[in-house]
């Protein structure tokens, strides 16, 4: 296992594996979907029921990640989530029929609901145990995890085409990585907004938690906690349409050549990662606040007047603000969530899932109501959205790694 004398750094680390393996994990199955489409014989709706069956499980997860979070804690369950997803990939490989696979799929999907929620949580504990900003750079290396994915499904496809060599091959380099760096995860979970009198609350309600047990089975959102959501659905449904719509309105509205229309996914998804390895120092600076305000408000305006304007190169520059806009946007609504506790978080992540789902598909449904146009006008008015949304947030402040 890895030793730093650093213990800030060694936790960076550590956590930063859990996110390169999330990354990693989804896009090594997702890059070989037309490999199992092959191997089962499957048509393209079937494919698409696939892919929603992962989302699908994420979303059931929710009910089930909070009780495990407050049992086990955000460390053991990362783990225990990292190395079913591991496993995951290993049965992948071998599914006999569809049946299995959409079944597989499905739990590979509540595993990522899991892994998602006590990944997050162990960033903000990091964040406020060491008072520095990291939350954004862990994003940017779950975008790195998918990108090196992607590089070794392209090495391995120049030797073999079996999925079950690719996908043991993936699933060692993924379990090695986390064994390597487990140790540096912190041990337990850190209550960031723990003052005195909150403290003095929490151990009144403790006392009395046996006798009031019965009547608080069903814990409702706090209205902050729904805002966090809000924001969180339009901006997943702000990052999702636009990696599902770029290119094509590129090609059918903007009336681009076959060579630039993949420019449009590589501009959000590059300036994109490019804000968010430098969106902490931003954070530190300015607040998590302003920066998601004032971020999904150049996303809407940007895209909007790209969208005014019409073009290629209005669209491409539309499309650079939408990937730096809304950067920091995930990131920092995770950090503020986990610090309302781990109810809050799993219900915002299930949230983001949502948006991620329900985003392109509702696009399309108004682009063929209308036109594309219209579609991408709707994005636009997401991204609106969350900077209203990120105005009724309760958001800390930290100092940069």
């Amino acid at each position: 296992m890895i030793r730093m004398h650093d213990p800030f750094r060694r936790a960076q680390l550590a956590i930063a594996a859990l996110f390169l393996f999330l990354g990693f994990q989804y896009a090594t199955w997702v890059s070989r979907l037309p490999a199992l489409k092959t191997d089962l014989d499957l048509s393209a709706a079937q494919v698409g029921l696939l892919l929603m069956a992962g989302g699908a499980g994420a979303v059931i997860s929710f009910p089930l990640v909070p009780p495990a979070m407050k049992r086990l804690g955000s460390r053991l369950v990362s783990l225990l989530s990292a190395l079913a997803l591991g496993l995951i990939l290993l049965v992948l490989a071998v599914t006999p029929n569809y049946p299995v696979t959409l079944l597989v799929i499905c739990l590979d999907g509540v595993a990522v609901g899991f892994l998602n929620v006590a990944m997050n949580a162990q960033g903000a504990a990091l964040e406020v145990q060491y008072g520095r900003t990291v939350m954004a750079r862990f994003h940017a290396t779950f975008s790195a995890g998918s990108l090196s994915a992607a590089l070794l499904a392209v090495g391995v496809n120049l030797f073999t085409s079996s999925l079950a060599v690719h996908f043991t091959a993936a699933a060692l380099l993924l379990l090695l990585a986390v064994g390597l760096t487990q140790s540096g995860l912190l041990p337990q979970d850190q209550q960031p907004d723990a003052t005195p009198e909150k403290a003095a609350e929490q151990a009144a309600d403790s006392a009395s938690e046996q006798e009031e047990q019965p009547k608080r089975r069903l814990v409702l959102p706090t209205r902050v906690t729904i805002w966090m959501g809000l924001a969180m659905v339009f901006g997943t449904v702000t990052e999702g349409a636009m990696n599902d719509w770029s290119s094509l309105y590129l090609k059918d509205i903007a009336e681009a050549g076959p060579k630039v229309t993949p420019l449009g996914i590589a501009v959000v998804s590059g300036m994109m990662v490019l804000a968010r390895i430098f969106a902490d120092g931003w954070r530190a600076r300015w607040g998590d606040g302003r920066i998601v305000v004032a971020g999904s408000a150049l996303a809407g305006a940007g895209l909007a007047v790209a969208l005014l304007a019409g073009g290629v190169l209005p669209a491409l520059l539309g499309f650079a603000c939408v990937g730096l806009g809304v950067a920091a946007v995930t990131p920092c609504v995770y950090v503020a969530a986990a610090r309302q506790g781990p109810d809050a978080l799993a219900l915002v992540a299930a949230m983001g899932t949502i948006g991620l789902l329900a985003g392109p598909p509702v696009i399309g449904f108004i682009a063929s109501g209308s036109s594309l146009t219209w579609g991408m006008g709707a994005i636009a008015v997401s991204a609106a959205l969350v900077s209203l949304c990120a105005t009724r947030i309760r958001w800390s402040a930290l100092v940069p790694a």
